[in-house]
């Protein structure tokens, strides 16, 4: 195995990436190919900038969502409407392994940086756009933001619940990482076959594919078939839910096997309810008959103990019930210590920040260290002279104001 200290080992290695998206997806994705190895370049619109670094709450500075999606990268500025952007977008784009962009197709097509464009100058690059809805379809004209494509999906209202807002952004990861996957399989194709890739990532599509659960009654209909019994997983199983207990918290109950079950009602003092043998059926149903003496049975007794006494005495038998955490909580929690999943690191204008570190630090595969997310254009001069630009190149580009 690699060490994770030695980049040069790290599977993506010489892989420069050309990253123009913004917000969430497309920087979460780029970050993850930085950590993965490859040299990652931010591009931005000369005195924009990348919306997200404005959005609260702060370091002092710097705004947290932001350094926290835009690690490991360099900063590059570039005026899309300055007269020199055209010959500097082709030169990028024709010694890039990979590109990606969250431009509408409009945009991109008026700037040369749309996939037909880019393959026509490096026919070996891996081009990946992200968008809302994809580059074709009804849809597709629509601003992409997370709740707007949730909402399309049918994964925003599972099972004829109320609809609520969502307390994470599926649809912008579930991108991110299809994204991710995309430009893996694609490096791999072409180091294997020669060809680049236009690859069309929407957020609609990549949250319609975790839909497994949400959209199987859906999916049984459209098959002819009634749907019913659906799976219970939004409450209505008694032991698939959430309980407040007695110091106004809150535990999440995920007693789905019998045998856990069976420990549950041991340790209440409700051994009846679990004296005999349970379907399969049983696992993701409502439990019909008996759903109101089970979900009696776990309120009752988490309204008479605190949360945490519930969460030790639980833990102790190894019986899937834990605390809801509050988010101040969870990134203090124990477990998130010990799996190295939250750190602080130093940062050149906050002092210190709180990192979330990769998933994969402890496989070898992703660097070891991640550095700041770059300051807007902090790196013109180190990332132009890399594609082959003179200095002077580069001081008369930013004379004219393209960068």
């Amino acid at each position: 195995m690699p060490s994770r200290q030695d980049s040069a080992a790290l599977p993506l290695a010489g892989v420069r990436v050309l990253d123009w998206t913004r917000l969430l997806p497309g920087p979460w994705c780029s970050q993850m190919l930085s950590d993965l190895g490859a040299d990652v370049i931010k591009v931005e619109q000369r005195g924009v900038g990348d919306p997200s670094r404005h959005n609260p709450p702060r370091y002092t500075e710097e705004s947290v969502y932001f350094l926290s999606v835009n690690g490991g990268k360099k900063g590059l500025t570039i005026d899309l409407n300055a007269p020199g952007a055209k010959a500097l977008v082709q030169t990028l784009i024709a010694r890039s392994d990979v590109m990606m962009e969250s431009f509408s197709a409009s945009v991109a097509a008026r700037h040369g940086i749309d996939a037909a464009s880019a393959l026509k100058i490096n026919a070996k690059l891996i081009h990946c756009s992200i968008s809302g809805y994809g580059q074709t379809g009804p849809l597709s004209p629509i601003p992409g933001h997370d709740l707007v494509v949730q909402a399309a999906t049918g994964l925003l209202a599972p099972a004829d619940h109320t609809p609520q807002m969502p307390g994470f952004q599926t649809a912008d990861y579930a991108a991110g990482l299809m994204a991710s996957v995309a430009i893996l399989a694609a490096l791999r194709r072409r180091d294997r076959d020669g060809i680049g890739a236009a690859l069309d990532i929407a957020m609609y599509d990549s949250m319609f594919q975790l839909g497994q659960i949400g959209l199987a009654s859906a999916l049984a209909r459209a098959a002819g078939a009634s749907g019913e019994p659906r799976m219970e997983v939004w409450g209505g199983n008694p032991r698939y839910a959430l309980y407040p207990t007695q110091d106004g918290k809150t535990v999440a109950v995920s007693l789905l096997e019998g045998r856990y079950w069976k420990k549950f009602c041991d340790v209440i003092g409700r051994p009846d309810l679990a004296s005999g043998p349970e379907d399969p059926s049983a696992r993701l149903s409502s439990h019909g008959a008996l759903n109101a003496q089970f979900r009696d049975a776990i309120a009752g007794y988490c309204s008479a103990n605190n949360r945490d006494v519930i969460a030790r005495a639980m833990a102790e038998r190894d019986i899937p019930v834990v605390p809801v955490l509050t988010p101040d909580e969870a990134v203090a929690s124990p477990h998130a210590q010990v799996r190295g999943l939250v750190r602080q690191v130093p940062h050149p204008n906050e002092g210190t920040m709180t990192e979330l570190r990769n998933p994969l630090h402890r496989s070898g595969l992703v660097r070891d260290v991640r550095q700041p997310a770059p300051g807007m254009g902090a790196d013109n001069v180190e990332v132009l002279t890399s594609f082959g630009l003179t200095e002077n190149d580069v001081r008369m580009l930013a004379a004219s104001g393209t960068i």
